[in-house]
């Protein structure tokens, strides 16, 4: 029997199973903080992690999520650009005020309220990905299709 997960996971797990995806959220005694974590602890590449970004716009103030692969930096200008606002680096505390997770954690869905949504475009070029849910222990395995249906997001190039 495996263990339970923690209420951050089992909050992913909730919100993917009520979106009617099977994906199965699993936990690890190794923290998974980075995507070369990540994909060490999964046995993929860099480029498979989906890391999730949250960035705030300016002047709105608005936050906006950028679900990048682990092998690229995002240009904020270029999104900002998509936008038509300045994107700016968004601290601990607006992360966990607009989506309830944690920086190092936060997934691409399951958020305190739904976030805009970019997502990069060098994910669609795997068969499986990876992203993180909800702590930085906890990942999910799914298709890059299925990050695009279950966000809302917009592939656009990101670097």
């Amino acid at each position: 029997m495996s263990e339970p997960l923690s209420p951050s996971a089992q909050k992913v797990q909730e919100a993917l199973t009520a979106l009617g995806f099977t994906y199965q959220v699993v936990e690890s005694p190794r923290p998974t903080r980075t995507a070369a974590e990540a994909a060490t602890l999964v046995g993929g590449q860099v480029g498979q992690i989906a890391k999730s970004l949250v960035f705030r716009a300016a002047p709105s103030g608005r936050p906006i999520l950028v679900i990048a692969s682990g092998a690229n930096q995002v240009n904020e200008w270029r999104i900002g650009a998509l936008l038509k606002e300045t994107l700016e680096k968004a601290n601990a505390a607006f992360v966990r005020e607009h989506t309830g997770f944690a920086i190092g954690g936060v997934p691409p869905l399951g958020h305190a309220k739904p976030l805009p949504t970019f997502i990069d475009q060098d994910l669609m070029r795997h068969a499986e990905i990876w992203a993180a849910a909800g702590t930085p222990n906890a990942l999910f395995r799914l298709i890059p299709a299925d990050l695009v249906k279950m966000t809302g997001g917009r592939v656009v190039k990101v670097t």
